[in-house]
């Protein structure tokens, strides 16, 4: 875990600080057993490259692979908890009564664990829709991880209005952010006077783009990171350690 002195300094930081924003992500979400994209043996591209799971064209090419890949995905959602770092900075909210959660996480663990103002740029993995007309689809049961395997193909769901192909609420390669989403981020961003970074690689633009955009109005910047990072050099203060636990360690030195 971080030192001590760094973690005091992080304190006083955020106990100074009145217009905090959170910047989680996929390092936030290992620590509850979710496979990051990009690292080592196990990250999700280790094992398929994204132009054949994740882009429009390779759900038009073979959406029975996609469907399955992402259903996997869901019943491994299913699986895992919150972990105490998603509890704190719940626990940070309610302090905090404006203090906005900005992530590139499509999983659900931030609400579950009390979060109730989450930005997810990238979509959501649980928030299903149509491929053709966009319109939500409700009612899908996720099948038991026990019963599935990687690479398993299924059939998509049809939409009920237009009869589409149902696909993950997550944005692919290719496609834009979200406009709204993308807008409230930068705005909370661009207003903030401090901005805590936890386990977010800094390779993927533009939410990359948002700590420099950070840097420039004027807020600090605290990094949450066991190793290093691409927004290390942007950073004031860098805490080494696992999100859990310095974020913990975060919560309970206020």
């Amino acid at each position: 875990m971080s030192d001590e002195p760094a973690l005091q300094e992080a304190a006083a930081a955020l106990r100074d600080s009145a217009r905090p924003v959170i910047f989680t992500g996929a390092g936030m979400s290992a620590e509850s057993g979710i496979p990051t994209f990009r690292g080592g043996k196990d990250s999700l591209w280790s094992r398929w490259k994204p132009e054949e799971l994740a882009t429009p064209m390779a759900f038009q090419r073979d959406r029975t692979l996609v469907w399955g890949w992402y259903v996997y995905r869901m019943a491994q959602l299913a699986t895992v908890q919150p972990h105490a770092g998603h509890w704190a900075l719940a626990e940070l909210q309610a302090r905090w009564t404006a203090l906005t959660v900005v992530t590139q996480n499509v999983d659900d663990l931030h609400e579950r664990a009390g979060s109730s103002r989450v930005l997810h740029l990238h979509g959501e993995l649980m928030k299903l829709r149509c491929s053709v007309c966009n319109r939500p689809f409700t009612g899908f049961d996720v099948p038991a991880l026990e019963t599935m395997e990687p690479g398993q193909r299924l059939e998509p769901p049809r939409c009920g209005h237009c009869d589409g192909f149902i696909r993950p609420g997550v944005v692919w390669f290719g496609e834009s952010l979200p406009t709204k989403t993308w807008a409230r981020a930068e705005a909370a961003i661009r207003g903030c006077d401090l901005l805590l970074v936890v386990g977010t690689s800094g390779q993927v633009e533009p939410a990359a783009s948002l700590v420099g955009l950070a840097r420039r109005g004027g807020a600090r910047v605290i990094l949450v990171d066991p190793d290093e990072s691409a927004h290390a050099g942007q950073a004031d203060l860098h805490l080494r350690g696992g999100a859990g636990a310095v974020l913990a360690g975060l919560r309970d030195a206020l």
